[in-house]
């Protein structure tokens, strides 16, 4: 049995606060089950050198787990040296929101993505994805009257997922107590039509059909669509599509 008995398909209560905090851009605090994130989109009008001048903009992701997010504490990352696990999953904060943003729409302007860790029980980068796309629209929202509707940059929304085999079970948005003895992990970044944007699996110690393969993304995708829907309702009107 789950944990708070949930069915395999369940996902933990999953929420996003706007306007967390109020001198970025965007922000919004995630809260899946008792995995809490911290997003923020700062917008700054310069890019990087290698763009200066062809009136394109960037985007770029940082994500940290705060010292006192796990049970053992968390060490900062210090003198400009970073973990490799937080180099990993900011990479893929970037390209996750890279991959539905014309950055040619943004001018020169550099969209930051900072994702903090305030509590980490499982699917933080999944929850970090979920809360960088919200942000990043929210942010987007307040300077359209600089660069249009935000539907001129984003082209397709964005939501990422759990799955994994635990004890011979497929199951959905895995918390700690179950990721950590999971046969089975993976990770799912779509679109909110149904696009694959990355797909991160493996076997711990153990090895998976190709029929429980599909049976996972099957099962990963019916729960992309449930953040989606979740992230449009707290957009409301800022909600791009």
């Amino acid at each position: 049995m789950r944990p708070q008995n949930r069915l395999p398909n369940q996902l933990r209560p999953l929420t996003f606060e706007l306007g967390f905090t109020h001198a970025a851009a965007g922000s919004v605090l995630v809260r899946s089950g008792a995995t809490t994130v911290l997003c923020t989109c700062s917008v700054e009008k310069t890019v990087p050198p290698f763009l200066v001048g062809k009136g394109k903009g960037w985007m770029t992701a940082e994500y940290a787990m705060l010292p006192g997010s796990t049970v053992g504490r968390k060490s900062r990352d210090s003198g400009g040296k970073i973990d490799g696990r937080s180099v990993e999953i900011q990479r893929l904060i970037g390209r996750s929101l890279r991959a539905v943003t014309d950055l040619t729409r943004l001018g020169e302007r550099t969209l930051w993505l900072d994702c903090d860790v305030l509590e980490a029980d499982g699917g933080t980068r999944t929850a970090a994805i979920n809360g960088a796309f919200v942000a990043l629209c929210v942010a987007l929202k307040r300077i359209e009257a600089e660069i249009g509707p935000a539907s001129n940059v984003v082209t397709d929304s964005v939501a990422a997922i759990s799955v994994g085999i635990v004890d011979g079970e497929e199951r959905l948005d895995l918390e700690y107590v179950e990721d950590k003895d999971a046969d089975v992990d993976m990770n799912l970044v779509m679109t909110g039509s149904g696009r694959f944007i990355e797909v991160q699996g493996a076997g711990e110690e153990a090895t998976f059909s190709a029929d429980q393969l599909m049976k996972l993304i099957a099962l990963g995708t019916a729960g992309v669509h449930q953040v989606s829907a979740l992230q449009k309702a707290a957009l409301g009107s800022a909600w791009p599509f």
